[in-house]
């Protein structure tokens, strides 16, 4: 990453994780002062927590205020939090938890039932990952039936449903230049009402509370 970064010109928005077991008050802030050295950088733009484990929350977010304030990173958030883990958070960040990144696709819609509606009511954007399911989505006909009816790949359909979702942003992952290509497709979509209703009945959104899933 700090050769890719040091040939260019525009610089990116930088997003990067500390691993639960780092995550202490000291582990937390050197752990972001090794990224920063391995990246050649001065700033990450939004840090992460990569999910809840053995480090007290407050020992946490006490190490991001301080490598806020000293402009090591832009902002901070969470991932992998269910709606009792944010609610803690909430109770910690002094408002200023950026983002939540879970896993949030067309056939894994979990998160609409609660989390995502009290992400949306505080203005926390919900980062989704895995987009495409780890390919998974591709392979559904129903799917498939639709984007060949508008005229997009099913892939460019699956991101273009997460992008239409207010609050949510998406981080589909790439191995080649082509896939990347077409991934950026999906903004030029447009997705009619008709669209996404066929949409919900094929992937039908939760009728109740499930626990989060992660990849």
């Amino acid at each position: 990453m700090g050769e890719a970064l040091a040939g260019l010109t525009r610089r990116p928005f930088i997003v990067s994780k500390v691993y639960p077991h780092n995550a202490s008050r000291a582990g937390t802030v050197a752990a972001c002062e090794r990224s920063l050295k391995r990246m050649r950088i001065e700033r990450i733009d939004l840090y992460l927590l990569h999910w809840r484990g053995g480090s007290r929350l407050e020992e946490t977010f006490e190490a991001f205020h301080r490598l806020r304030a000293a402009g090591k990173i832009g902002d901070f958030g969470v991932s992998n939090f269910d709606l009792e883990d944010m609610e803690d958070a909430a109770r910690l960040d002094k408002g200023l938890n950026a983002s939540n990144q879970v896993l949030y696709c067309l056939s894994r819609r979990g998160p609409e039932f609660d989390l995502l509606p009290w992400m949306r009511r505080r203005g926390i954007p919900l980062m989704a990952y895995s987009p495409l399911d780890q390919g998974g989505l591709l392979r559904k006909a129903a799917l498939k039936k639709l984007a060949d009816g508008i005229g997009c790949t099913p892939a460019q359909l699956a991101i273009a449903w997460l992008l239409a979702q207010p609050g949510v942003v998406t981080i589909p992952k790439s191995s080649s230049r082509e896939r990347v290509k077409e991934n950026l497709g999906a903004l030029d979509v447009t997705l009619s009402p008709q669209v996404m209703a066929e949409l919900d009945r094929a992937f039908p959104p939760p009728r109740g509370k499930q626990p989060l899933e992660m990849l």
